[in-house]
């Protein structure tokens, strides 16, 4: 049973479930399917009646949880998700499975959910005990895998006492495929808590590692997707990233900040995290860098200039604008008093800017410039010379063209560059 908030949007997403559609745009065809298939069993509904988790065994919290992250001290905002795990508190009956899944700052299960778990748990006169308290983060990966990264992939966990990662891996082995991507147990659910923030810091921070190297091979006229290449022949570098129009999302933008504002606000450590700061405002100002590339190609200015932006979703062949590096994008070519049109295939209306979106690309690409922000495979497979003019300026911002492509444009005479490849190449 799905839960969402009694709200337009949740009662919305519950009506699409237990009509067996999935509530939200995806590329995922299995994902689909798989809904259609056990809403016919009668395996799946949804509702946002909050005494559904009376009846439950197991309840899985996936929750919202933000961070004013680019302020010098960012706190952690805690509210919703405390009303939330108190009204878990107020409904669940003994022997519940609670399995925290929601990317949370280190500390959290400990000094938030236990607390208020255990409190509203005294008042109903349950022994607070008997309630397992668990924490197993996702690495989901949103696009035509989505349903497989959950069920197929290695999942970290661990319980507040020994019973709860008892139950939690009895849980989790009948969920994940565990024979070919076995289970890691750590020893506290702060453990499980920090591993899942220190990945994506990490990752966070090998993305904003690049942004220098970036500019460095534009300006010398090098193509560093080749160099790139070149270094993760080498196992040990294998993972290093390449260049692109910014880091989007709901995770990696905010949760190089989680650990900095949980060892000050929930364990009073005076701790600086320099790099994790760093990245996160290298990040954030990522996408600027390809206005500045686009104003060069430009002449020095796109005021008064028709651009099309190819892709507002944070990620390929998802419909998720949340956090988008395109967002950056557009605020600041219109600040730059640029004519701005959007386009993704997965998505109709930007809530973030409260705009339309095409979702059908023009059959003639008649603009003064096209920035491809989001490799969507409707891009990657597109013809440019077949509908761009050749006075239409393209910046590939996010590796969405082969070198290939690049050349047979360019005999079109196709004005085409890319982030992180000097001019011409």
């Amino acid at each position: 049973v799905g839960v969402d908030l009694p709200n337009p949007i949740g009662k919305k997403r519950a009506r699409a479930i237990n009509n067996g559609e999935f509530p939200f745009t995806t590329s995922d065809n299995l994902l689909v399917a798989s809904l259609k298939k056990v809403s016919k069993q009668g395996n799946i509904s949804a509702t946002t009646d909050p005494e559904i988790y009376s009846e439950a065994d197991v309840v899985v919290v996936d929750i919202q949880l933000d961070i004013p992250y680019l302020d010098n001290e960012p706190q952690l905002e805690f509210g919703a998700f405390k009303e939330a795990i108190s009204t878990l508190g107020k409904k669940i009956r003994s022997n519940t499975l609670i399995v925290i899944e929601t990317t949370v700052p280190p500390g959290t299960c400990e000094k938030i959910v236990v607390p208020v778990l255990h409190s509203e748990l005294t008042k109903r006169d349950i022994d607070p005990k008997s309630v397992h308290i668990a924490h197993s983060y996702e690495r989901v990966m949103p696009g035509d895998n989505y349903l497989s990264s959950i069920t197929d992939y290695w999942r970290v966990f661990a319980g507040y006492t020994k019973n709860a990662g008892d139950a939690c891996e009895l849980f989790l082995n009948r969920v994940v495929n565990t024979a070919d991507f076995p289970l890691t147990r750590l020893s506290t659910t702060t453990a499980s808590e920090t591993a899942k923030v220190m990945e994506n810091t990490y990752r966070a921070a090998n993305i904003a590692f690049i942004d220098e190297w970036t500019k460095y091979a534009e300006s010398i006229g090098i193509d560093l997707f080749e160099v790139i290449d070149a270094i993760r022949k080498r196992p040990t570098h294998s993972n290093i990233r390449f260049p692109g129009l910014g880091v989007g999302g709901y995770c990696l933008t905010k949760d190089p900040t989680f650990a900095p504002a949980a060892a000050s606000q929930l364990f009073n450590k005076d701790l600086k995290f320099p790099f994790s700061k760093m990245a996160v405002q290298i990040n954030h100002d990522m996408p600027l860098h390809s206005v500045r590339r686009l104003k060069s190609l430009m002449g020095g200015s796109i005021c008064g200039k028709n651009i099309l932006v190819c892709g507002v979703s944070y990620r390929q062949d998802v419909g998720d604008a949340r956090f988008s590096p395109s967002e950056i994008l557009v605020r600041e070519m219109l600040r730059d008093g640029s004519i701005v049109t959007c386009h993704d295939p997965y998505l109709s209306y930007w809530n973030e800017l409260s705009k339309p979106i095409l979702k059908k690309l023009p059959s003639n690409l008649h603009f003064d410039a096209i920035i491809f922000a989001v490799p969507h495979k409707v891009y990657r497979e597109l013809e440019l010379s077949s509908v761009i003019n050749q006075e239409t300026i393209v910046l590939d911002a996010n590796l969405v063209f082969t070198k290939k492509q690049r050349e047979s444009a360019r005999t079109q005479n196709i004005k085409i560059e890319s982030i992180g490849r000097g001019d011409g190449l």
